[in-house]
């Protein structure tokens, strides 16, 4: 698309978006005078959809008339209205996907089944500047299996004076490693760069190497289409809270590749897991269900999963395909305005990419406080970037096109 520096043009864009709409099915936050705000932090928590509260009511209201019958009328079953949707959204079968718990706690019951290192290959190809909670939970499990971090991680770095991977030096890596790694666990989206990684030439060249392949999609679901049953992905996992604007601690979601469906390997058992046929036999054997959901400890936390089911659909609604569509368009509309009327300004992040761009500005965080003081949410990573991630569902051009009016005028004053 070709773009243009005024205003009208941000106007036309906003006339002719056909997700313009959906902008009424969330609450928008405002000051303390009534004004909205520029709220572009939706790759950190997204806007609450305004269906929830009914979501919501409907579960309390069961509880408060029926009690424990309300497990059988409906609870028991909850966490499977999101299957097909939630394949949709990741591309993966419907047998392959399941919603529990949290995420980091979903990286670990992962982890416990596809890590198993031997003496040769025991290492884990990893970012350098992985979110951090990725490194904590790494590094427990290496150490749970008698190895050491500093020796078992082997951390992709860009080059120097570079702040992005060069894909030919992630696949580099896989290559000259191969004999000596036993799993592949990147993020689908760099948290800090907003880079986003080729996951599916990364499992190709990771499995044709002998390696577990796994992602973090915590950026990526609800934000880039992905093929993760095409791309012979292993395992995944992602939140809910951010892009897909299921609330603060909303639960995760969790892909296990069908192939691994019949699993004899380790892993942490629940009763959730067992066979639904004889779940409430109370047997004291494990009979695993043989989808995604064999890996469920607990049953479905129903208070966390309804916002999700109100705001999956209204992605199901919109598309994956559309929203994927305006997040491209969304963010280098912004890139252009800013290089254009901002040239202080460094985008560190590449064109592969979802809806997030990474701000390297001159005193950046006196800068990012200014912006929080004139309405706009976005949010400051340390040392030298803001983070600024207009939503497909909600952000409009026009508020792309004065947040740079805005960032502008901090700069220069």
């Amino acid at each position: 698309m070709k773009y243009e520096k005024s205003e009208a043009f941000a106007q036309h864009l906003d006339e002719t978006d056909k997700l313009a709409k959906h902008r009424n099915d969330f609450f928008y936050p405002k000051d303390n005078n009534n004004n909205e705000l520029i709220y572009f932090a939706g790759n950190s928590l997204g806007l609450q959809p305004k269906k929830v509260s009914d979501y919501l009511t409907k579960e309390l209201c069961l509880w408060s008339e029926k009690g424990v019958l309300g497990q059988e009328e409906r609870w028991i079953e909850y966490h499977e209205k999101f299957n097909e949707s939630t394949a949709k959204l990741v591309g993966a079968l419907p047998s392959e996907v399941v919603v529990m718990n949290a995420l980091t706690l979903n990286i670990h019951l992962l982890l416990i089944s596809f890590y198993q290192p031997c003496e040769a290959k025991y290492k884990i190809i990893i970012e350098k500047d992985a979110f951090p909670s990725d490194y904590y939970a790494v590094q427990s499990q290496i150490k749970l299996h008698g190895f050491e971090p500093k020796k078992a991680l082997i951390e992709l770095t860009p080059r120097v004076g570079e702040k992005i991977l060069r894909h030919d030096d992630i696949f580099a890596t896989i290559e000259s490693h191969r004999d000596e790694i036993a799993l592949i666990y990147l993020g689908g989206v760099n948290y800090y760069t907003g880079q986003s990684f080729n996951l599916k030439e990364i499992a190709k060249v990771g499995r044709k190497n002998g390696s577990i392949v796994g992602f973090n999609l915590a950026h990526s679901a609800g934000n880039l289409l992905l093929r993760l049953h095409d791309w012979d992905v292993d395992f995944s996992a992602w939140c809910t809270y951010k892009y897909l604007c299921a609330g603060p601690g909303s639960p995760s979601g969790v892909f296990v590749h069908k192939r691994h469906h019949k699993w004899n390997g380790p892993r942490l058992l629940g009763w959730w897991g067992n066979n639904k046929d004889s779940r409430f036999e109370m047997s004291s054997t494990f009979d695993p269900i043989n989808t995604a959901e064999g890996w469920q400890i607990s049953n479905a936390p129903i208070m966390g999963m309804a916002p999700l089911l109100a705001a999956m659909n209204i992605y199901s609604k919109a598309g994956m395909n559309s929203i994927r569509e305006k997040g491209e368009n969304i963010s280098f509309y912004m890139e252009f305005l800013i290089h254009q009327q901002i040239p202080s300004v460094h985008i560190i992040t590449p064109e592969d990419r979802g809806c997030q761009l990474s701000l390297v500005v001159p005193k950046g965080k006196k800068i990012h406080d200014y912006l929080l003081k004139k309405g706009v949410i976005c949010d400051w990573r340390n040392p030298d970037v803001i983070r600024v991630a207009p939503h497909p569902l909600y952000n409009s051009y026009v508020e792309v096109f004065n947040f740079v009016k805005i960032l502008k005028d901090a700069i220069e004053n």
